[in-house]
Order: structure tokens, then sequence, then C-alpha cells
């Protein structure tokens, strides 16, 4: 059966009596055994409502055959389920090679936390070949952060390669793939080893959950990050595993329409006189998009659009006219966002990290949900005449 299937009837020998279409939500802490002599044994799982119950089975269950992967784990949100991982993978000495255009929280996560612990950080520009990227490695390098498209500016890495040079040192590979959502991409095929998603965005898909995923094929990995999971306490309720759960089952429904309509925005924006650029990966301007089309099967709905303006005050002045698109953070879900990225880019220099160079023009990052294209384009367009009538 082809994927689209598999997540909406993925057991075949469902029996048919009278039940309901939905996995239940099984909520509980103390699990009742049947009797002394199996209270304490390893092997009978599970013994506590820590470990998952049905619900949250049966969605790590359906992530891992979305992933491609032996096991998944799902976590209280996309930000544990990044920086769990690293932890459960590392120790005081490692060293870590990290893309510079990585998800700002994970940022200061790396350079932070694990700084405390001993644990050294090189940053890399997302611009550097894979050639360039080894360079950096040492013999203490145990892992290597990867994000692609890169968080807010899109900057393409060749993941497959970096994947296949790592490995051949010994060196794991962790790849944020939130943007791909399991869908669009799929690392661990291309030979990373830990994939991780953000559940909170088009997994979800309707903005009311807090929740996270990583997804591994090597037992040893997945038995340290299931140990850290209990070490930590990072464990998630059967309540958001059950909106996670039934988002999975129109993600790609949803995630078509959702890229589908987003690249005719940003195609329709780069015929626009007030727009210096529109960055989005999958159009012939944007750097790395004929490696984005190879390894990615189509794009999402975000991207950026760098307007004609004063910084800050301008996009503010944008934002303000909008009218179908809600002001705010994340993405994925059925509602169109934007949001400005001045803020985010200052003391960081994510578009050039290589010369710092100061930022030209006003950014702002667009999501594009389900609403009909032709009305956010129409939204779009009188914003940007009164944008420009200021």
């Amino acid at each position: 059966m082809r994927e689209t299937t598999r997540v909406i009837s993925p057991v075949l020998d469902k029996p048919r009596s009278r039940r309901a279409v939905n996995t239940g939500v099984e909520r509980g802490s103390t699990v009742l055994m049947e009797s002394a002599e199996v209270l304490y044994r390893d092997d009978i799982k599970p013994t506590y409502g820590t470990e998952g119950l049905s619900t949250q089975r049966e969605l790590c269950r359906l992530l891992a055959e979305l992933e491609g992967a032996e096991e998944a784990f799902i976590l209280p949100s996309g930000l544990a389920a990044q920086t769990l991982p690293i932890f459960a993978v590392l120790k005081a000495g490692d060293h870590v090679l990290a893309v510079n255009s990585a998800y700002r929280p994970v940022r200061r996560f790396l350079d932070t936390q694990l700084a405390r612990f001993g644990v050294d950080v090189t940053w890399y520009a997302p611009s550097a070949t894979p050639d360039e990227v080894m360079a950096l490695a040492t013999e203490k390098t145990k892992l290597i952060y990867l994000e692609s498209p890169g968080s807010l500016t899109f900057e393409i890495q060749d993941i497959p390669a970096i994947a296949q040079a790592a490995k051949a040192r010994g060196i794991l590979t962790f790849c944020d793939n939130t943007y791909g959502a399991g869908v669009l991409f799929k690392p661990l095929a291309h030979g990373v080893d830990m994939s991780m998603q953000a559940l909170t965005k088009y997994v979800g898909g309707h903005s009311d959950v807090l929740i996270g995923s990583v997804a591994v094929n090597d037992p040893a990995l997945a038995k340290a990050i299931y140990d850290a999971i209990k070490a930590w306490g990072f464990f998630t309720s059967a309540d958001e595993s059950y909106l996670a759960l039934r988002g999975l089952r129109t993600l790609h429904l949803r995630l078509k329409q959702s890229g589908e309509a987003g690249l005719k925005v940003a195609q329709w924006l780069t015929t626009r006189p007030e727009v210096i650029r529109v960055v989005h990966p999958w159009l012939d301007s944007h750097p790395g998009s004929d490696v984005f089309r190879r390894d990615f099967s189509a794009p999402n709905g975000l991207f950026l659009v760098v307007l004609k303006g004063d910084g800050e005050p301008a996009s503010q002045r944008f934002l303000n006219a909008l009218k179908l698109f809600g002001l705010g953070f994340s993405w994925g879900g059925y509602e169109s966002l934007a949001v400005n990225c001045e803020p985010q880019f200052i003391g960081r220099h994510k578009l050039t990290p290589e010369d710092q160079a100061p930022l030209e023009g006003s950014y702002v990052r667009l999501y594009v949900g389900l609403e009909d294209p032709d009305d956010l384009i129409a939204d779009i367009e009188q914003a940007l005449d009164h944008y420009v009538s200021l």
C-alpha cells in the first residue's frame, strides 16, 4: 500500500465488529498487573503510564512508518525533540558541528546548556560544501546537526553527501525534518542517523498541540534516546498524542494544498515592484534549488519575502495592513501566518554568517495555509498598496 493509505488504514486485520474509527484516548498513570510475579518484569510493557499507553504507542508506530524508521519516540515539544537526543548521545569533551541557520532555540541550547557540560560547538555556514563541513571535524567530533532548508533563511544543504561523509568518519548526523514533515523528505533514507520533527506544525495541523518526535534505525541510538527520555521525564500525554494522530490522517492532503498554494503566492510576489526578492527553495532563483528538487518531493507553504523598505518599521507596516494572515509564530496549521524577521536576525547574522553584512530591505516570513491562494494574494496586494502609500 502507498504511504497515504497506510497512515489512514495501517492495520489490515481490524475487526469488523462495532468500534470507533479513531484510536481512543487512553489516560492513566497506574497500570494494573495480572499477578505479583510480573510486577518487576522488565520485558512486560507498559508498567506505568509514563511509558505510554495505546494512544502514544499508536502515534509512535505511525511516525516510524512515516519516517521509514525502526523506532520513533514522542516528546512534549519540538524543541524537546531537538535537544534531548543531542544530550543523549554526547558526553563531556565531545565536539559538535552545527549549521549556522539552525532554529534559534537549538543554538541557545548548544551554546549555553551543552557548554556547561564541556561540549564544544563549531558553527558552519549553510553554504559550506560537504568537504568544507568535514574539514571542520576533529577526532572529538561526535555529531553534526543539520537543518535544510534553514530556519527563516531557507539555505539548502546537501544532506545525503554530508551524512555519507560523516558515516565514513564514525560521526552521527541529526536532521531537523520539520519542513519535510516526514513526507517531503526522508532523512533516514538518505543516510541520516536521527530525524526529528516538531509535530506541533504540519502533523498537528491545527495550532492546538505542542509535541515533537525523533526517529532512528540503530537499536543502540534508540536505547540511548529511550534511556534519556526516562531519565529526564520527558513524557507526552495521551491528549496531545491523540491530536497528533488526528492530524496525521490528513497530513498528506494538507501539506500538498499548503505547498501548492504557497508556491503560487511566491511566484506572484516575484512580479511585484515592491519586492527585492522571494526566498523560496523551489524557485529557480534560489541558491541550491537543484539540490532541493533532487531530495525533496515538493515544497511546503513556508517562505521569506524581502521588501523594499527601511527594515523593521517597514515590515511592521506591511504586517499591520494584512487582514487574512494572522500575526503569530509557528506554521503548519490550517491558517496563514506572517511575521517580520529582523529581531530574529539581530546578533546572529543568519543571512550572511561569513561577512556579517548589514540587512538590506524588510524581511517578512509568510506561511500559506489552507485558504484559497487567490484570496491570500488579494490580501497581500492590498497590504502592499497600503505599504507603499505611507
